[in-house]
């Protein structure tokens, strides 16, 4: 092992790249994940855009585009597996999982018209849809106590995890009810349609001016609404909770065990038992008031 920056560094090419895959503190590591984070934003963009009445030149470019960030993609995917210590469980993982689902849909329409393989309307539709899924690679990101820039706190990244979820739900949900509506709704011609289709839905506000007109997007939308009662509430509830036991916590020492934050009205610690000296002294300036 040698070190970097101060820090212990795997020696072996496949151990370096694992390192940097997962590190967030060295300015490469940091580099790296501000990388593909900005890619994810930008293949997200490009999907919404591409709902949107553009012009050819603009949908081609888009569509280069696309093509070279899912190669980039698809480098990221060969490098995980490639320094994974266990490449059948990489394989079977639920975030490598989610990358190949981000990245096939697009394989599929670029490379496939390669071996002389026509692409039917229905098949590049089911593409679509799939690609909407991509936002799922945001989840890598907030699996673990830490964002790219460093440590935070665990109140902050439940709370980053619940308005993940809120915005992972919204844009899911617009974007597949974007693809079954646009058809036949002359109400959802465009992303932003679904989008605010989905707001309105999920908040039960329920204006009425754009509603679904197809089995398909009754479905969808009630699979959003569903949704929505079941995972934001159990995100919620997780900040709720560590808002609680927060105020109900001290910073007190056990002097024996060195645990800290114990109950506010704790008299012994709550790992080994000793008194705890706050309680102590508490007592002995109540006993002197009399």
């Amino acid at each position: 092992m040698t070190k970097i920056d101060g820090q212990r560094r795997p020696d072996t090419f496949r151990e370096l790249v694992e390192f940097y895959l997962i590190d967030y503190q060295t300015p490469l590591g940091k580099g790296i994940d501000v990388s593909i984070i900005f890619l994810n934003l930008l293949v997200c963009a490009i999907f919404v855009l591409d709902t949107y009445e553009i012009s050819e030149a603009t949908r081609s470019f888009l569509w280069r585009l696309e093509v070279a960030v899912v190669g980039l993609f698809v480098l990221e995917y060969l490098a995980r597996l490639y320094a994974a210590p266990d490449r059948r469980r990489q394989i079977s993982g639920i975030y490598s999982v989610i990358d190949l689902v981000a990245i096939l849909p697009t394989l599929f329409q670029a490379v496939l018209p390669l071996f002389g393989l026509t692409l039917n309307i229905a098949f590049v539709k089911t593409i679509r849809v799939f690609k909407v899924l991509r936002i799922f690679r945001f989840l890598r990101f907030i699996a673990a106590p830490h964002l790219f820039f460093g440590s935070i706190s665990l109140e902050l990244v439940k709370l980053v995890r619940l308005v993940t979820t809120i915005l992972i739900l919204f844009f899911i949900g617009s974007g597949i009810f974007f693809h079954v509506e646009s058809p036949a709704n002359p109400g959802v011609t465009n992303f932003g349609d679904a989008f605010y289709f989905t707001v309105v839905a999920l908040t039960t506000v329920g204006f009425g001016d754009v509603t679904p007109s197809t089995d398909a997007g009754r479905l969808v939308t009630i699979l959003m609404i569903l949704s929505g009662i079941i995972l934001i509430p159990w995100e919620a509830s997780k900040i709720v909770k560590e808002w609680v036991l927060i105020t109900r916590k001290t910073s007190t020492l056990c002097p024996l065990c060195g645990l800290e934050e114990h109950e506010v009205d704790a008299s012994y610690c709550r790992r080994c038992g000793h008194r705890l000296y706050h309680q102590q002294i508490s007592e002995a300036g109540e006993e002197g008031e009399f």
